[in-house]
């Protein structure tokens, strides 16, 4: 596909994996709607001759021979996600279903200004796309596994058959901090929460408003967990219950997030008041924009909290003692951090974040979503979810489990990238386990005796507008693969 006149990628190096970044760009990638993208490299594979097929999960899977002399080497798999988070800032007209990312050059960084920008995991898959085409990298055989699904639930890797892959190293690319290498990551699951809410007529004398927070910084709701950035789900949530109390405000309906596995930046709720009570309400709500500015300093001070007109005028609200339970319910459920790794320093193990709520015409949809280092502390944390919620006769399902990636410290596949890449760099590169979700986990309990490891390019703002990768990380990156691919050792005879 031909780059956008006005992209910046096209004079970007190495061009062999830019320009397989550029399609990704140009092509819609929402999760569960791959397809598209996923015919287009399968129309390029086989133009290039190169086997490929889709499992019965929507996975891609591409094969290519070893090059001359190199038939005897172990099997590699290289793996990425073909889909993307997407976020954008509300006063942003894009639609991730039909429209481009539209990129920028900005000081060595490629970013993405109000959109997220799919670098993670985009980078990773122009890389693996590049080895497939490159005539002059030596490679064992090589099998490149694109999973979909994977922001949503990982669905993809969670269908992925037993006896598809026939490598036994598998090298991940979708990791975010150059010159480190990771060994293990955290599972989890999502809590669902549902509740039905009674509605009940306005009562007399009261106007309609809505409420708004916006401005925070959002980010990855495992990696940017730790950082204590705002949570406009929360802060509306602790906003209402105060207004609640002091101006008898009810609520219609409120929207706050819109991915599981993103801090939420914005939140909206449509609410009415009795009219005498407005230009108190103005006054708090400009006193608690003041006093969350103060509490978030350097992690959420550009909040704005704004009060307008309503698009349409209510006629019902939740009733009150639904909404009592409701809010108590919200501002009570944990979120962020919720204990630090004793075995990984400074690693977060188990964690939640509430990414999605969803209230009206009397019904509310939450979603959390469950991260921990330790299998049974995630379920545990979702339990304590998942009870809290049938205190008020809400029905609250776990769902999507996947397991963590445990470190193998005597990984010979670990030892091998280290080698290479203190030839290649100079030095060791960090070993790391991180607080997120990576596919290795699951596809490591399908294939147990796969050694693994992953890395990546420098990426910042992942799951959030202002998303950026650095590109001289990413020719580093190609570097490095290659490097790793010629230096396979051969299977035992």
């Amino acid at each position: 596909m031909p780059s956008s006149p006005a992209s910046p990628i096209a004079d970007l190096q190495p061009t062999i994996v830019w320009s397989h970044f550029q399609t990704l760009c140009d092509i819609p990638r929402v999760s569960k709607h791959e397809a598209r993208l996923r015919d287009h490299l399968r129309h390029w594979a086989d133009s290039h001759g190169l086997e490929n097929l889709v499992d019965a999960a929507g996975n891609l899977i591409i094969r290519k021979p070893a090059t001359r002399n190199m038939e005897n080497r172990h099997g590699v798999v290289l793996q990425g996600h073909l889909d993307m988070v997407c976020q954008k800032n509300d006063d942003t007209d894009h639609d991730f279903h039909r429209d481009p990312i539209r990129p920028v050059l900005n000081d060595g960084w490629l970013v993405a200004e109000s959109t997220t920008l799919g670098s993670d995991n985009g980078i990773g898959v122009a890389l693996s796309l590049a080895v497939l085409e490159a005539d002059d990298v030596p490679h064992g055989p090589l099998e490149v596994l694109l999973t979909v699904d994977e922001e949503a639930g990982m669905g993809g890797a969670q269908g992925l058959a037993s006896a598809t892959l026939g490598g036994d190293l598998l090298v991940n690319i979708d990791t975010e901090e150059w010159g480190q290498f990771y060994l293990g990551c955290a599972g989890g699951m999502d809590v669902v929460v549902k509740h039905a809410c009674a509605m009940e007529q306005k009562p007399a004398g009261h106007v309609v408003r809505c409420i708004t927070i916006k401005g925070l910084k959002g980010g990855h709701s495992g990696i940017d967990i730790h950082l204590g950035r705002g949570h406009a789900i929360k802060l509306l949530v602790r906003l209402l219950r105060k207004l609640e109390r002091d101006h008898s405000l009810r609520m219609v309906d409120f929207a706050g997030g819109s991915a599981r596995n993103a801090l939420p930046r914005e939140a909206v709720t449509t609410v009415t008041f009795a009219t005498a009570h407005e230009t108190a309400i103005v006054a708090e709500l400009a006193a608690f924009q003041s006093l969350i500015r103060d509490e978030l300093a350097g992690a959420g001070e550009n909040i704005n909290v704004i009060l307008s007109a309503a698009t349409q005028e209510a006629v019902k609200v939740v009733a009150a003692q639904d909404q009592l339970k409701l809010l108590a319910a919200l501002n009570a459920a944990p979120q962020g951090v919720k204990r630090m790794s004793t075995r990984v320093e400074d690693v977060v193990e188990t964690s939640d974040n509430l990414g999605v709520i969803r209230i009206a015409e009397g019904h509310c949809e939450a979603v959390f979503m469950v991260r921990s280092l330790i299998d049974s502390a995630a379920h545990a944390l979702a339990d304590e979810i998942c009870d809290l919620f049938a205190l008020i006769g809400s029905d609250a399902t776990k769902t999507g489990a996947y397991p963590g990636w445990k470190p193998n410290p005597d990984s010979a596949l670990l030892t091998l990238c280290q080698r290479v890449y203190s030839k290649e760099f100079g030095g060791n590169a960090k070993i790391k386990v991180i607080h997120a979700g990576l596919e290795c986990g699951i596809i490591g309990a399908k294939y147990p005796q796969m050694d693994m490891i992953s890395f990546g390019p420098d990426i910042r703002g992942a799951h959030a507008p202002g998303e950026r990768v650095n590109v001289a990380s990413v020719a580093h990156c190609w570097q490095l693969l290659k490097a790793i691919l010629a230096a396979i050792p051969a299977r035992p005879a």
